[in-house]
């Protein structure tokens, strides 16, 4: 076995080498500091799951930015924490079984496994195809519904999406984005039903809220259709709505104004002007 492993050493890319030997030193790092620091030793899996998930959103953030440098930076944060779990799980105390080699041995094999296409016999020349065999033989290696492997605390918008996507893996979805329109179009009328938007009337809430739900997850089908990511839409309008009222705060302040004291068709001013440049 290390007669081999040395001589796959040695047939490799120096690149690859230098990626090997930059993990090495990663996995060394966290050894050293699992065994010597006190917060290092003092971390467990639960503890670290709201940093990983704070560290994921930050590597997010920085991908709607582009800002690439940043990129690399969150990167090694997410792969740091990857390594921590594994590091925690290898230790005896942990009750786990497996260690990092385990998890990327493991998930090779799944990547295999699941590329039939590519590593065996089946044919799968489209994308829409090869979706397809992935949810089948995620079928065929246990899990009872296609919906199964989307997980329950995923954001409201994100789920919706992946729900959506799975759905389609099985094969039931709309034909043609017209009808998916037309659902959005229905469902938009059934909310307007709920309430008079030009009178005070009481509103039934619990039934506007289910028909609301209605049509942002009808909205987020029709936004697959057209190859568009609602969350990424959505956090890019969220960036640049605080990117305008950011510059309608400051333009106010420059001119010793604050926005509660201010006219709407005041602020409007500022707010055309902040659209100027974003």
């Amino acid at each position: 076995m290390q007669t081999n492993l040395n001589q796959r050493l040695e047939t490799m890319p120096a690149r690859r080498q230098e990626q090997l030997l930059a993990f090495d030193r990663l996995l060394t790092i966290m050894d050293e500091l699992r065994e010597q620091c006190p917060w290092d030793r003092k971390q467990t899996m639960d503890t670290l799951r709201h940093l990983t998930i704070e560290e994921t959103y930050e590597l997010s953030d920085a991908i709607l930015e582009k800002d690439l440098p940043e990129i690399r930076k969150e990167l090694g944060d997410v792969m740091l924490h990857l390594v921590f779990y594994a590091r925690i799980a290898s230790e005896p105390q942990s009750g786990a079984t497996f260690d990092i080699g385990d998890v990327l041995n493991s998930v090779c094999d799944k990547l295999i496994s699941r590329h039939p296409h590519i590593y065996g016999d089946v044919v799968a020349d489209t994308e829409e195809k090869v979706k397809q065999n992935w949810e089948q033989l995620k079928l065929k290696e246990g899990n009872k519904s296609v919906l199964a492997g989307v997980p329950g605390s995923l954001p409201a918008l994100v789920k919706a999406m992946r729900i959506q996507e799975k759905a389609r893996g099985a094969g039931f979805d709309w034909e043609e984005k017209q009808q998916v329109w037309e659902k959005v179009e229905e469902e938009m009328q059934e909310f307007k039903a709920e309430f008079n938007a030009e009178t005070d009337e009481v509103i039934d809430s619990e039934r506007a809220e289910k028909e609301f739900g209605d049509v942002l997850f009808s909205l987020v089908n029709y936004a697959r259709f057209i190859d568009i990511n609602p969350e990424t839409a959505l956090e890019r309008t969220n960036k640049k709505f605080i990117k305008r009222f950011q510059y309608l705060e400051e333009q106010a302040r420059k001119n010793g104004r604050q926005l509660k004291d201010m006219r709407l068709d005041e602020m409007e001013v500022y707010w055309q002007e902040a659209k100027q440049f974003t």
